[in-house]
């Protein structure tokens, strides 16, 4: 089991020694997931544990003007990390504080006095401390004194390009899953527990698995063509849900809303899922919502029967788009 902390102040995780990852891991794509595989690699040859040192809110969203769209829950960032190997996750609150420590300081308090350091491993573009003090360079220096050693993962490419968190948000906006899932390594998902809703999908033939995002800013909006795991958790002979992105177990097709819902005056972004063909409690499963096309933008209705007119037009879209039958009401 991964243990995790949260503050700069505390005992040192790994008075032995540890092989750390140190960014932001938003995600956790393909060149995150490189990273996280040299640090295991590492920390075997050495025999020491391998650690992960995050942040959340993440540092660019914690100085954005403007909310910054995730790609990933603080969930799954840490199931993701155990996932990868890591015994030890110190994932700092970024706040005033830290972001005024200077550079040098986060190295002796946090890498070090905190986090045991014998190496350290991190993105050729890392910059960390005070307005961003740090870099490769600094931990080399550093390390030297202080007995580390430092090293940066070489840049990971697709199509000649930088696999990068910016890439994937990009490909998102554009909605472009099919490359979003190559640079991350796994589909984009949605994940959460479901809530209960106001009732108004049933009422209209389309029963949905309610997701709030709570404080996560989506990278997308609209309506999609979608499917669900872990919602075979909830039938006979299921198992637990889990995110997509290690998921190897049955997905269950559907359609989802994820947006604002302007013609019933939603005033939170809630993420609606309906499952075709499903008849099953989901209430309080944690499922994972993977994104596979978009079908059309948010719009307001005059109506209620406008809608639901315009959701069996979607739904058919949608069954067509993920290769199933057409359902006898649409």
């Amino acid at each position: 089991m991964m243990r995790i902390a949260r503050d700069v102040a505390g005992p040192c995780l790994a008075p032995h020694g540890s092989v750390l990852a140190v960014g932001a891991l938003d995600g956790l794509h393909r060149g995150h997931q490189a990273l996280l595989a040299r640090v295991r690699e590492r920390a075997a040859a050495l025999s020491l544990p391998p650690l992960a040192i995050s942040f959340e809110p993440l540092p660019r969203a914690y100085f954005s003007r403007t909310p910054l769209p995730r790609l990933g829950s603080v969930r799954d960032k840490i199931e993701g990390l155990a996932h990868a190997g890591m015994q030890r996750l110190l994932l700092l609150r970024f706040n005033a504080a830290l972001a005024a420590l200077p550079a040098e300081d986060f190295v002796r308090r946090v890498l070090l006095a905190r986090a045991g350091a014998r190496e350290v491993w991190v993105g050729e573009d890392f910059r960390f401390g005070h307005r961003r003090g740090g870099d490769l360079a600094l931990l080399q220096r550093m390390g030297a004194e202080l007995g580390f050693a430092a090293h940066a993962l070489e840049t990971h490419l697709h199509d000649g390009a930088r696999i990068s968190s910016s890439a994937i948000r990009a490909a998102l906006t554009a909605d472009d899953f099919a490359a979003a899932a190559v640079l991350l390594g796994h589909p984009f998902c949605i994940g959460g527990r479901v809530v209960r809703g106001q009732q108004l999908g049933r009422s209209l033939g389309y029963p949905t698995a309610n997701i709030r995002l709570g404080r996560r800013v989506s990278p997308i909006q609209g309506i999609f063509a979608v499917r669900v795991h872990g919602a075979a958790a909830s039938l006979p002979g299921g198992r637990s849900g889990t995110s997509c992105a290690r998921d190897t177990g049955a997905s269950l097709p559907g359609v989802a809303s994820l947006g604002l819902r302007p013609t019933v005056g939603g005033h939170e972004p809630l993420l609606e899922a309906h499952l075709f063909d499903f008849n099953g409690d989901l209430y309080g499963c944690h499922l994972a919502v993977e994104f596979v096309r978009k079908l059309r933008d948010e719009e307001k209705f005059a109506s209620l029967d406008d809608m639901t007119r315009q959701m069996h037009r979607d739904a058919a879209a949608a069954r067509a788009l993920l290769g199933l039958p057409l359902s006898v009401s649409a």
